[in-house]
């Protein structure tokens, strides 16, 4: 792995956590269903919201799920090249993310994304091996196939509406003023709408993987064509994919045209898998402009603690909006909390800054390669 290289990943993990967290205020503050029934709202957080959800709702998680695949290649060559076989190595990364993720969303937050991403290894573990071109076709196919099932998704009849109304407002009562014990409570007991069939749920579990799939298919590709090596000879590649940008962000705004809600979801989901490429690429033409280049840094470094990032993130916002901390939930808007994650990314920009001139990875990331190279030292045996 050249330099290059992994600074660039590194870097966009971070601006793709700056990204998530932009997009999770909205539950943080408004809950998972009450963030798509905001009402009332003002000017100016009208015109947040509509920002938030066209230019960063679905697009910066997609642009960490390419980064995943990518780094597993990566990781799985790093095995590879100290000890022959590196199955139960990514065995143990899988349930150990698995094990993160439960812990995350049973004790903290419901929005946790860590137990899907461990679950995903495990349904990638068939294409380790297979070539870039057999994953780009995959890529391909399921993309095709998972955006087209979402025809006709978004659309609720008027008793599935009353049931989300019902639970928002439970959800905006417990979150505000509960204490951890109700929180934790109604997290665990609360009836979810569209939730109560245990048979649905299994669907979902089951089916799940192949929405996410495409993406960390294409990361996967990626890595094995050595892409991000030498960006000098792939600018042709980045100008292209960068005009997947405004594509995308006219699919994600004409999913909000109700007379065409059928495709809603479709282009919704389409638009936002583009854009999350195109800003890569984007991101990618002009990373050694010098604007770009005096940010990195504080990207980078938030990229490489990104699971402790992303950890602090819930911490910080929990306590921040629930009831058992500040009580802030629902109170800042649309806006003010745009700018308050702005406020906790620059702090986060400046912890990880800090804490890498002492360390060299974070706790979170010390438990897991712990874990998964099955060595107190960390190293792979």
């Amino acid at each position: 792995m050249t330099t290059n290289r992994v600074t660039f990943i590194d870097t966009m993990r971070g601006f793709s956590l700056f990204g998530i967290l932009m997009a999770n205020l909205l539950i943080f503050q408004f809950g998972m269903y009450g963030k798509d029934e905001l009402k009332n709202l003002s000017t100016l957080d009208n015109g947040a919201l509509y920002f938030v959800k066209v230019v960063i709702e679905g697009s910066f998680m997609p642009i960490f799920t390419i980064l995943f695949g990518f780094s597993l290649i990566k990781l799985i060559e790093s095995i590879r090249r100290k000890k022959n076989k590196s199955r139960w190595s990514i065995l143990r990364r899988a349930t150990g993310l698995i094990a993160l993720g439960l812990l995350h969303s049973i004790l903290l937050w419901e929005g946790d994304i860590l137990f899907s991403y461990g679950c995903m290894m495990l349904f990638l573990i068939p294409f380790i091996n297979r070539k870039p071109k057999t994953l780009f076709i995959w890529a391909g196919i399921l993309f095709v196939l998972t955006t087209a099932l979402t025809y006709g998704s978004m659309e609720t009849s008027k008793k599935e509406q009353k049931e989300i109304e019902t639970y928002i407002e439970q959800a905006d009562d417990v979150y505000a003023n509960g204490s951890y014990l109700e929180i934790f409570d109604f997290r665990a007991n609360a009836e979810v709408p569209g939730m109560e069939d245990p048979s649905f749920i299994f669907i979902i579990l089951i089916f799940a993987p192949m929405f996410y799939a495409p993406l960390f298919l294409f990361g996967m590709a990626l890595a094995k064509k050595q892409a991000f090596v030498e960006m000098n000879k792939e600018m042709k590649w980045y100008k292209l994919g960068a005009l997947l940008v405004p594509i995308g962000l006219v699919c994600k705004s004409l999913s909000f045209i109700e007379s065409i809600s059928a495709f809603s979801s479709i282009l919704l989901m389409g638009g936002s898998q583009l854009l999350a490429i195109g800003y890569v690429c984007l991101a990618a033409y002009i990373y050694n402009t010098r604007p770009v280049q005096l940010l990195a840094p504080a990207f980078e470094s938030v990229g490489k603690l990104s699971l402790t990032n992303y950890l602090l993130q819930t911490i910080i916002c929990t306590t921040v909006f629930y009831g058992y901390g500040l009580g802030l939930y629902g109170k800042l808007g649309v806006f003010g909390g745009i700018l308050f994650g702005i406020i906790v990314y620059s702090l986060q920009c400046v912890f990880s800054l800090a804490y890498l001139k002492k360390f060299k990875r974070g706790p979170f990331e010390t438990i897991l390669r712990i874990w998964t190279n099955w060595s107190w030292t960390g190293q792979v045996k």
